[in-house]
């Protein structure tokens, strides 16, 4: 026998190797999120109810979302939601990034009180919220009462708008330390020595915020958008925890209403249609985020 043939195989790149490493996590994805999905796709066909036989419907639930003005109600308003707490998560966690983001004192204490809420949970977070909204005795009424701004009576979650207001501060107080962390480890990978010529030839501070900074984030910052966007058009724990939707269906989003068919009224067919079509919506923006962020490089 030579001396090639005695040699042993590759223990660098073995036979079938990749695919014993990759096969639990094919499994996983497999069991848990291809077969739910098919069956959802399958379910968004039929009247499915929670108990009992079904039929197969074809594209009845489909066509019942076009004339669903109470779907139609929650689309508008979610969409209302993530356009008002998009721009001021952004820009908070920007502003927190630039103040933690160099080594100065405290800089690491700072970091850590600014991330807490977001360590905290939604759900914790609204309880809070529900006890410190009580009117007379919230510490929202109270400290708006003692500014002189109001009489601290306001019944904060009875209001729609209010309601809507009162959540969308928690949030972007929230989620805004998220973002800090995403744009300050970006901005800690840009070499100092591109600040440093930038000094040397008399730029500001804003002007190498703007020449330098923002440019060479863009992928961090539109990565920071994407997560935000999708979090807000999947907002659900907040609103179900603070105001269950109400008053009536002022502050009902998408997925609260894809939660009260399926859960409350027990149509899971249409709740499984509504689903897919929030899938998919949710897929073509993100897409067409990422396609503006590469028309732009």
């Amino acid at each position: 026998m030579s001396t090639l043939e005695r040699t042993p195989r590759s223990l660098t790149h073995p036979p079938r190797t990749g695919l014993l490493l990759t096969l639990p996590a094919l499994v996983f994805v497999t069991v848990f999120v291809l077969v739910p999905l098919v069956f959802a796709v399958y379910m968004s066909f039929t009247n499915w109810p929670l108990i009992g036989s079904y039929e197969f419907i074809g594209l009845g639930n489909y066509t019942a979302i076009a004339s669903d003005p109470v779907f139609w109600k929650s689309v508008g308003y979610t969409v209302l939601y993530t356009a008002i707490v998009t721009g001021p998560i952004l820009v908070l966690g920007y502003v927190l990034a630039v103040v933690v983001r160099a080594n100065r004192r405290f800089s690491t204490v700072f970091r850590t009180v600014f991330f807490v809420p977001y360590v905290i949970g939604l759900t914790t977070l609204s309880f809070l919220m529900v006890l410190e909204a009580q009117p007379g005795s919230g510490m929202v009424n109270v400290v708006l009462e003692t500014l002189g701004i109001t009489d601290g009576t306001t019944a904060w979650l009875a209001d729609g708008p209010l309601a809507t207001g009162l959540i969308c501060v928690m949030i972007v107080w929230a989620v805004s330390g998220l973002t800090m962390v995403l744009l300050m480890g970006g901005m800690q990978g840009i070499p100092r020595d591109v600040y440093e010529s930038a000094e040397m030839d008399g730029a500001s501070w804003w002007q190498r915020e703007r020449s330098i900074t923002i440019p060479m984030l863009r992928r961090t910052i539109a990565m920071s958008l994407v997560i935000s966007v999708i979090g807000s058009l999947l907002a659900f724990t907040q609103f179900y925890v603070l105001t269950r939707g109400g008053p009536g269906t002022d502050t009902q989003t998408v997925v609260m209403y894809v939660y009260q068919r399926g859960f409350v009224q027990l149509q899971l067919g249409a709740a499984s249609a509504l689903s897919i079509v929030l899938v998919v919506v949710i897929g073509l923006v993100t897409a067409a985020q990422f396609r503006l962020l590469r028309e732009k490089e």
